[in-house]
């Protein structure tokens, strides 16, 4: 284990009326590593995770972080991770073989929970509705999303059986950028979660709170055709979804790169002002305004979802509020870990 000491400057003040929005950079010290798993548990408590096997904590709000490498899985790709204290967390490697693992030690020790050997499966993200309720979605394999879902806090998993996967059309697929294309939905007697694809088609799938219940498929009014777009992201707050995506090939286009309803999903709008470009991730940074990043920079909402402001060029892959707090934090390629304040 090795750690880094905080090394923080203002990379952007944008003034928006009265207020200044900042991106505090952090010196992870892990420049040729890219971060796409971010994961806040509060003020203090952060894991990221990313490339070459890598997974930081940190304890004290960013100020350093403890760099762990678990054992045996220094070539994989840990795009998600879902950090529950200080001690216990479970971070996912896209690409084969299907691999979960858990450290309940705060990272001394990793115990592989999911393992699976099978031609063409690709985890993309996970999604916790508490410590012990979780699932996780894959591309698909024979036109059906790859999903498995968890009930004693990822100790265990269990595969959807091949009938009730979702089907998908060919060409579409999930994105594993950011961990946040799926998501526990509150409040809705019908669905307990969904999750959004890209590729030859955007949609929202919306999973039936039981096997017995009916899902629903939502066609998304969002770039898509090539299997570089597509949404990439969506954030739930209610009834109120937003979905932002885009052309990661084309990071600048703000063509169809986001939309939202306001009604749980019956009606959907797009921006009058969208955020710039290519986004790979998207959150509430409070009950009424969001906060967006990705490969054409960070913005924020101004009026909800209706309208965007530009803060950042700087590129980030992920961005993420303490679940129990205020602070948000950025996470991207070479190694880079932001903080956004007002």
């Amino acid at each position: 284990m090795q750690k880094s000491l905080l090394h923080i400057f203002v990379l952007l003040a944008t003034i928006n009326t009265a207020l200044a929005q900042k991106i505090l950079f952090v010196d992870s010290a892990q420049t040729n590593v890219s971060f796409r798993g971010l994961s806040v548990v509060n003020d203090n408590v952060l894991w990221v995770s990313g490339s070459k096997g890598t997974v930081g904590k940190s304890l004290d709000g960013g100020r350093s972080f403890t760099w762990l490498h678990p054992s045996g899985f220094e070539k994989r790709d840990f795009r998600d991770i879902e950090a529950f204290d200080a001690n216990m967390a479970i971070a996912m490697a896209v690409d084969s073989p299907a691999i979960i693992i858990k450290t309940t030690d705060g990272g001394s020790t990793w115990k592989t929970v999911y393992e699976r050997h099978l031609p063409g499966i690709f985890l993309d993200a996970m999604s916790f509705k508490n410590n012990k309720r979780g699932v996780c979605v894959g591309d698909p394999i024979n036109l059906r999303f790859w999903l498995i879902e968890t009930n004693d806090g990822g100790d265990t998993w269990q595969e959807f059986p091949q009938p009730v996967r979702p089907p998908a059309d060919s060409g579409e697929a999930c994105f594993a950028s950011s961990g946040t294309n799926i998501q526990f939905i509150e409040d809705d007697p019908r669905f307990e979660y969904g999750f959004v694809t890209g590729g030859s088609i955007s949609k929202l799938f919306m999973m039936g709170k039981t096997r017995n219940m009916p899902n629903a498929i939502i066609r998304l009014n969002i770039n898509h055709e090539l299997e570089s777009t597509g949404a990439n992201s969506w954030a739930v707050n209610g009834k109120k979804y937003v979905v932002l995506g885009g052309d990661f090939k084309d990071y600048k286009m703000e063509m169809f790169n986001s939309t939202y309803s306001m009604d749980g999903g019956k009606r959907w709008q797009s921006p009058g002002y969208p955020p710039a470009g290519y986004k790979s991730c998207v959150i509430w940074k409070d009950g009424k305004n969001l906060i967006a990043t990705g490969l054409a920079g960070t913005d924020i909402s101004i009026k909800g979802p209706k309208d965007w402001q530009h803060i950042s060029d700087i590129q980030f892959h992920v961005v993420q509020k303490a679940k129990q707090g205020t602070a948000i934090f950025l996470a991207g390629g070479g190694g880079r870990i932001g903080r956004y304040v007002e």
